[in-house]
């Protein structure tokens, strides 16, 4: 009876210092992740919340570009490149025009303007509401996107969508015998009851 109790005590003790040892390696590990974290948002830090240099300078790019840039909406769908041009050349020198299309190749209806200088942008806003191939243009200045920055939109209620207001499938079932009636021997009833 004694060496019964002996080895549970013993066991007791291994189980105690396993536990110990776990816990232990627990800490170890939590401390490596605390460190790595810090050590990670001190590199973010550092590079400006963009980790590889040629992101960044690709950002930079994009924005220095769209600081040039005009949005120009409700273009006409025959409209040219060229015409757009023409168009804004007043403001100053059009480096490019770049007019949408779907995958069709069938404009979108808007384009892009991106002018040599900064202050060009100012004098293009000027033209907003003005006509070109008789639709009122809207130029506004050209947004930049930020990668991962999605903006939230929740969906719209549609009271026809989801199961919730759809009847399930039942199955009518003659009470006259087994199996389903077929329909051109007895008619259906209008709302099938519910068992």
């Amino acid at each position: 009876m004694d060496a019964d109790v002996d080895m549970a005590t013993r066991t007791d003790d291994d189980a105690v210092k396993e536990l110990d040892e776990m816990k232990k390696r627990l800490k170890e590990m939590e401390d490596e992740a605390a460190a790595l974290r810090e050590m990670q948002a001190k590199v973010e830090k550092e590079m400006g919340g963009i980790a590889d240099p040629a992101a960044a300078a690709t950002q930079a790019n994009k924005e220095e570009v769209d600081s040039r840039s005009v949005f120009v909406g409700n273009v006409d769908y025959s409209c040219t490149p060229e015409e757009v041009q023409q168009h804004f050349q007043a403001c100053g020198t059009v480096n490019r025009v770049t007019i949408l299309t779907d995958k069709f190749g069938q404009p979108k209806g808007f384009a892009y303007v991106e002018f040599l200088e900064v202050e060009a942008v100012q004098e293009a806003l000027q033209l907003n509401e003005s006509e070109l191939h008789g639709r009122q243009l809207k130029v506004s200045q050209k947004r930049t996107n930020v990668p991962g920055l999605k903006q939230f939109r929740p969906r719209r209620f549609n009271p026809y969508m989801g199961s919730r207001f759809r009847r399930p499938f039942m199955p009518y079932y003659s009470p006259f015998g087994y199996g389903k009636f077929p329909r051109f021997r007895r008619p259906m009833p209008r709302y099938m009851p519910y068992y």
